[in-house]
């Protein structure tokens, strides 16, 4: 989504700010004739978002953890070391937040608290234990808590835990009448570009969402982060100067929308932005530990308000630490798990024990930019295998590729091979989330393929289920200057040789299919060799539990 404001609305919105940034807020009276709560002026302190999680390589392993006071106390005087006046929380639970403000309190340490209170979506009484938690800590360790965000990222279109506005508006009304803290929700730009005004209602501030650096993977046509027209010697710092120009451009959104609607006086906060210090798979020429520094850097300066008086009243940079058990959305922390301060920050302390800096020495000459993609040799075999047991004369058989999964989907080789092709198939567990599921064939690094040869070929594949809505099959290739591009052919049975009668068929779809899906693929620069799916939003299908499994065998293109 794509806005502009005028000229007038951004002249207006900036002196609009400047006036805030002054008070902290209030003096605005929503419709329902509720008073914003100003916030205090610990909330310009520098801030950063906590978890404390250091062993859970997943989600299951996250609920066991077990999270000793020592380690949280530890994280708490490096974040004191670096500088940090205030956290955010995400939720209200003993272990984390209670813990955390115990500590806090105890040992009378100069740091102030966002409280999170994570509401679930379709668990209605799970989403009053936590309510109930928020209030009981906001008002307990009131001298601590100088906010508190009811939800996470619910209502924006994409979310994964997705909450109605209306139901939303119900929860932050009731931690409101109960808590004398200003009193938000943290959410993506878009849902505050376009919030309705009776959500804006019950706000004391906007604590909003923005994330240049990923939306180059969802959105990559939404800001020029390539800079290919600028010399290789200043492309990295023109493309955090252009990253922080979209962050300020979707902060205006917001800025724009409360305005409008008659809520001039109420500041915005960044509730969560940050660059990430290692690619894993999706960020090649962004993720690296100089450019993440480069960032936080230009976030500073950004919300520095003698230097940018329209800009946001703070910044909560995303994230103080690692968490592996978010797997592939990892690699966000000022510090790896390890606890050692990464390149952004390892100069703000000098090395001691509770100081340890990250191995690698960089400097600012070491920032990656964007390269044009090269080209590889044309695969000359008439077979590129992707899973399979029969071997044919002409093929190859690519080394370095993994199957990755959509979130919850799962797989697994399991006994039972199509006709001709061994014993063995492929499971796939599709374990929906509410957008889909899927699995997909690539390169983590981005090593392309150049299957060019192919383009007269087919993509083949055995399928057995009885699967009854559509599935996708998709490829998505590197392009010269557009960045990854995919193409997706959804099959109903019939189509291709498809058929979700639980026997074993065999489909194949030109490759030219996927061209004229979409133009753009480039076929000398092949990233995902074969994708499976069903994005609820594309198919028309509905999200179900317990849908039934599919398997695979016979997985190639063929010239």
């Amino acid at each position: 989504m794509k806005f502009k404001s005028p000229l007038a609305a951004w002249a207006l919105a900036l002196i609009t700010s400047l006036l805030v940034a002054a008070c902290g807020g209030g003096g605005n009276v929503p419709a329902t004739g509720v008073q914003l709560r100003p916030l205090s002026a610990d909330f310009t302190k520098k801030a950063v978002s906590y978890s404390p999680y250091r062993t859970a390589i997943n989600n299951a392993d996250l609920v066991n953890e077990i999270i000793p006071e020592s380690n949280i106390k530890q994280d708490l005087d490096l974040m004191v070391a670096a500088g940090f006046g205030m956290i955010r929380v995400f939720d209200s639970s003993d272990k984390v937040a209670r813990q955390t403000l115990k500590l806090i309190r105890q040992h009378a340490m100069p740091i102030k608290m966002q409280l999170g209170i994570y509401v679930q979506s379709g668990n209605e009484a799970f989403s009053q234990q936590e309510i109930a938690r928020g209030i009981a800590l906001a008002n307990e360790y009131s001298d601590i808590v100088i906010g508190v965000s009811v939800g996470n990222e619910t209502m924006v279109s994409w979310s994964f835990n997705k909450i109605p506005v209306d139901t939303m508006i119900g929860y932050i009304k009731q931690v409101r009448a109960a808590v004398t803290q200003p009193v938000t929700t943290d959410d993506n730009y878009a849902l505050f570009a376009s919030a309705p005004r009776e959500l804006i209602d019950v706000l004391d501030y906007v604590a909003l969402h923005t994330y240049p650096e990923l939306d180059t993977v969802f959105d990559p046509g939404l800001w020029d982060w390539r800079q290919a027209n600028v010399p290789e010697a200043q492309r990295a710092q023109a493309m955090i100067n252009a990253a922080i120009a979209e962050a300020n451009r979707q902060y205006l959104m917001a800025r724009d929308r409360l305005d409008s609607s008659g809520f001039s006086a109420m500041p915005i906060i960044i509730g969560e932005t940050g660059w990430n210090a290692v690619d894993l798979g999706a960020l090649k020429f962004r993720a690296h530990p100089v450019n993440q520094k480069m960032y936080y850097d230009a976030l500073l300066q950004w919300a520095d308000k003698t230097r940018n008086p329209g800009g946001p009243l703070n910044v909560i940079y995303f994230e103080a630490f690692d968490e592996p058990w978010k797997l592939g959305d990892d690699r966000w922390g000022l510090w790896n798990v390890n606890r050692e301060a990464r390149y952004v920050i390892k100069d703000l302390n000098p090395p001691s024990a509770t100081w340890k800096v990250e191995a690698g020495n960089y400097t600012a000459a070491d920032a990656v930019f964007f390269v044009p993609p090269v080209i590889n040799a044309a695969v000359t075999q008439d077979r590129y295998v992707i899973y399979s047991e029969a071997v044919t004369a002409s093929e190859l058989r690519p080394t370095g590729l993994v199957w990755d999964p959509f979130v919850k989907t799962f797989w697994q080789p399991v006994s039972g091979g199509a006709p001709g092709d061994g014993a063995q198939a492929f499971e796939i567990d599709p374990r929906n989330e509410v957008w889909g599921w899927g699995m997909l064939y690539q390169s983590r690094p981005g090593v392309t393929e150049n299957l060019s040869n192919y383009a007269s070929g087919t993509l083949n594949f055995s399928i057995r289920s009885n699967y009854a809505q559509k599935i996708e099959i998709g490829i998505s290739t590197e392009t010269e200057l557009d960045g990854p591009v995919e193409a997706f052919i959804q099959l109903s049975s019939g189509q291709y040789g498809y058929c979700n009668n639980n026997e074993w068929c065999q489909v194949s779809i030109p490759l030219q299919a996927f061209v004229t899906a979409n133009p753009k693929i480039d076929l000398r620069m092949v990233l995902s060799r074969f994708v499976i799916a069903d994005r609820f939003a594309v198919t028309g299908n509905a999200q179900k539990a317990n849908l039934p499994k599919l398997y695979l065998d016979g997985v190639y293109w063929a010239r």
